[in-house]
């Protein structure tokens, strides 16, 4: 069942302003795109921006990428990152405790917003035809209220956890209301002084075009055929037949594998990581070159990982199986990335990244296999991933050859991918439309998963 909202079917119902930084605010956008009046905003990157703004924008930015890149260079990297990481810190959740105060990066965004204007001219002009605002950055929903949008403020969370740099000054009195993901943020918000009712419990919002509807009818398919090719030895399958068959439907554990067992290495927004990459691709060469095993390098938008990942191609002696059983992914723009990928996953087994956002499209039943974590943020992403069972670990990547298809043979992927379609929401994207929209979406209610 699909939504027949006017929303959906025409030209859309809301502004969804994000950020071109790093990757997680722009995927939660794309996954809203059907509400999205006008298409997508970028709030630091959108058509008459100031220069001014643009100027701070970049600033942030630069700084964010340049001090991920320099995380994996001993000491230098780790001082680095130690300095940024502790500006975005999460508080340890227990014992629960009012955690309401501002801290430093919350008043340096304020300074930011009503000091040197950062904002005003966006929502300025979105005052001029107010609709519904959904914001995936905390900055552009903070301005938003600042500078007294009439419109409903809506704000996404894009981690399993939160600093309090995402909750304004005074969110007793604040009127923004929030998505989510999952309960350890709803409490958390709750720590952090939000009003219960301006709290709701949505799930991170996951394309339509993955999920097929309420009803789940493209991601069932996609999951069986995806155990299929993670349980080659029946272990998982035969142990939970039953379960299979009351969740997905009769006949499920029948169907036929349609591509071969694919993983794919996703690299960052940032471009961090991706020597693991290089490593990964080093071991697996063997088995590469024989049937029954696709990779693919994920370079997103970044044209100069694309590269790296070209020469270690050409140094392997590895260019024959370009297009065939290794594929460098790369595209020139971030709405053909978003695009793209919504595809490419339908026909990836096993997604290998950093638990950052993408920890989320494990409810596709896409199990994450996690590479080391960039930040506090991702720290709690792996706590959840590994509390539903939907993420494993990676070990030596210089031994990726062995430990994988071992993993693989013993039916624990299978089982993660299960884990994730099982407790992990779908249906975020359809949440927000009936908050947003005030119309009934007949959607189960989430548990209160920590």
């Amino acid at each position: 069942m699909t939504s027949t909202n006017k929303c959906v079917n025409q030209k859309g119902c809301a502004y969804v302003v994000s950020v071109n930084m790093g990757y997680g605010h722009d995927r939660a956008a794309f996954a809203l795109k059907e509400l999205a009046y006008g298409g997508i905003i970028e709030a630091n990157d959108y058509p008459g921006i100031p220069k001014k703004d643009k100027k701070l924008w970049l600033q942030s930015r630069k700084g964010y990428e340049a001090v991920s890149r320099l995380k994996p260079i001993p000491v230098v990297g780790d001082i680095a990152f130690a300095i940024m990481d502790k500006i975005q810190e999460i508080a340890d959740f227990y014992p629960r405790r009012d955690l309401s105060d501002p801290n430093y990066q919350t008043r340096q965004t304020y300074y930011m917003i009503e000091k040197m204007g950062l904002g005003k001219h966006l929502i300025e002009k979105l005052s001029k035809d107010p609709k519904p605002l959904i914001c995936t950055f905390f900055t552009a929903a903070f301005a938003a209220e600042v500078y007294d949008y009439p419109g409903d403020i809506y704000l996404q969370i894009c981690d399993a956890d939160m600093a309090r740099a995402w909750v304004p000054r005074d969110p007793k009195k604040s009127r923004i209301k929030y998505f989510a993901p999952n309960g350890r943020v709803v409490e958390r918000l709750k720590l952090y002084g939000v009003r219960e009712g301006n709290i709701y419990h949505t799930g991170f919002p996951l394309p339509r075009e993955v999920i097929g509807g309420l009803d789940n009818s493209i991601c069932k398919k996609d999951l069986m055929r995806r155990i299929c090719n993670l349980d080659p030895k029946g272990i998982f399958i035969k142990k939970y037949f039953k379960t299979i068959e009351t969740e997905i439907g009769t006949g499920s554990c029948e169907m036929k594998k349609d591509h071969p067992l694919t993983l794919m290495f996703a690299v960052g927004g940032a471009g961090a990581q991706q020597q693991l990459a290089i490593d990964i691709l080093s071991s697996v060469k063997s088995t590469l070159r024989r049937d029954g095993f696709v990779l693919h390098l994920m370079a997103g938008t970044k044209k100069s990982v694309a590269q790296d990942f070209m020469k270690a191609v050409t140094k392997l002696k590895l260019n024959g199986l370009l297009g065939k059983k290794l594929f460098i992914d790369y595209y020139p723009d971030r709405p053909t990335y978003f695009k793209e990928f919504s595809k490419l996953i339908r026909k990836t087994d096993i997604i290998w990244t950093k638990p950052s956002e993408m920890s989320f499209y494990c409810a596709l039943g896409l199990p994450i296999l996690m590479a080391p974590t960039i930040g506090s943020q991702e720290d709690f992403n792996r706590t959840w991933l590994m509390y539903i069972g939907a993420g494993i670990e990676q070990t030596d990547a210089k031994y990726t050859n062995e430990w994988l298809f071992d993993w693989i043979d013993s039916g624990g992927f299978a089982r993660a991918a299960w884990n994730g379609y099982m407790e992990a929401p779908q249906h975020g994207a359809y949440r927000i439309e009936g908050i947003v929209t005030g119309e009934q979406m007949a959607v189960e209610e989430l548990p209160m998963i920590i």
